[in-house]
């Protein structure tokens, strides 16, 4: 639902996925968080996450978030905090060998984890606020292996239904805190655009080899997706990219065979990618349901190279044209680095939000004459 706040926000407003870049010492005190006094590594930290709020503001940003920079991973803090994850199943991803979480035991925490985070965001700016939690279907398909998990969850369904059980309870104390647009992130919900995926193809992501049946599994995720946020008194975003990692995608193909199953959800607006090739069309907007704002991708954080302006302008303008500029909002394709490992630095950043903000002005401008 739009809020007192949300519903004051201009047509074109401008707004992060979630992640910035975080420079080498918010990494380097992350690695060492175990090796720091509490009070001293959080109150470090929330120098970062001040200075991260700030970059946004000035860039011009009319929601910012805490650019994640309290989180080493965007789903991980998450798994960590709540427990009953280990790090112990190996797979390949684009040609290297890992090793990845996965749930062990049920999931023990009673308490939301990241409400003293929310509040401290929505305490430092007097901007929107914005906070992105992992959606319910992402963590069963990513987490849950059936050789290491069957014990604690028998079948993924049951891990769904913790899952959205535990996330309600974080949103609801997120909104709590003071956040004004909670966002669920899902990536997993691009693989039933990725042809390859759902055919049976190939793909360099070992987790992602399974069967994927639109038809069952769309309606599983939004029904989990549905029950985080009943009842929230907040704006709801779904950011559904198509991953990032060292400036790739994990996946290709538009839009078009999910938006339409997207008039179940009970969210405000989907966050899409629009300037990275192989992910979105503006076409694909056509199918948007009409009910639904769209936070429309015109940043490419993949690629080191800056788009112009009018660049930036023109992509959005197409977009206006399907959809209206009362339903758009303007964001970069994805967060700028999901995982702190991500290469681009917070100078690329900051420069390509400064750039998104010029064409939202430039695009407010021509709606006022």
């Amino acid at each position: 639902m739009k809020t007192q706040r949300t519903s004051r926000l201009p047509p074109f407003y401008t707004h992060g996925i979630g992640s910035l870049p975080r420079p080498q010492v918010v990494r380097d005190l992350l690695a060492r968080r175990h090796e720091l006094e509490t009070t001293q590594f959080r109150q470090a930290l929330d120098d970062m996450v001040r200075f991260a709020i700030r970059l946004q503001e000035q860039a011009g940003l009319d929601v910012v978030s805490d650019g994640e920079w309290r989180r080493s991973q965007y789903i991980r803090e998450f798994l960590t905090r709540v427990g009953g994850f280990e790090r112990c199943r190996p797979f390949t991803h684009q040609g290297e060998e890992k090793l990845t979480e996965v749930v062990v035991r049920r999931m023990a925490a009673t308490e939301p984890v990241f409400a003293e985070d929310a509040r401290f965001l929505a305490a430092n700016t007097d901007r929107v606020t914005k906070f992105a939690l992992p959606s319910p279907f992402l963590i069963a398909v990513r987490y849950r292996h059936e050789d290491y998990s069957r014990d604690a969850y028998p079948t993924l369904q049951h891990f769904l239904a913790h899952l959205a059980e535990v996330l309600a309870r974080e949103a609801q104390a997120l909104v709590e805190a003071g956040i004004d647009i909670v966002q669920l992130d899902d990536p997993a919900l691009t693989y039933f655009c990725d042809p390859r995926l759902t055919s049976g193809g190939d793909i360099h992501d070992e987790r992602l080899r399974r069967t994927w049946d639109i038809d069952k599994q769309f309606p599983e995720a939004l029904a989990a997706i549905n029950r985080v946020v009943d009842g929230l008194q907040a704006e709801v975003h779904l950011h559904c990219c198509h991953s990032v990692y060292k400036r790739r995608s994990d996946v290709i193909g538009d839009y078009k065979p999910i938006l339409p199953r997207l008039a179940d959800a009970t969210i405000d607006r989907v966050n899409l990618e629009f300037a990275y090739p192989q992910t979105g069309d503006v076409s694909d907007l056509k199918l948007l349901p009409r009910r639904l704002g769209v936070g429309m991708g015109v940043i490419d954080v993949r690629s080191e190279r800056l788009q112009t302006v009018d660049e930036i302008e023109a992509l959005a303008a197409a977009g206006a044209e399907i959809v209206g500029a009362e339903r758009l909002a303007l964001n970069p394709d994805c967060g700028f680095a999901p995982d702190a490992g991500e290469p681009p630095t917070i100078d690329e950043a900051y420069a390509k939000l400064c750039r998104l903000t010029e064409a939202a002005r430039r695009l407010r401008q021509r709606l006022d004459h």
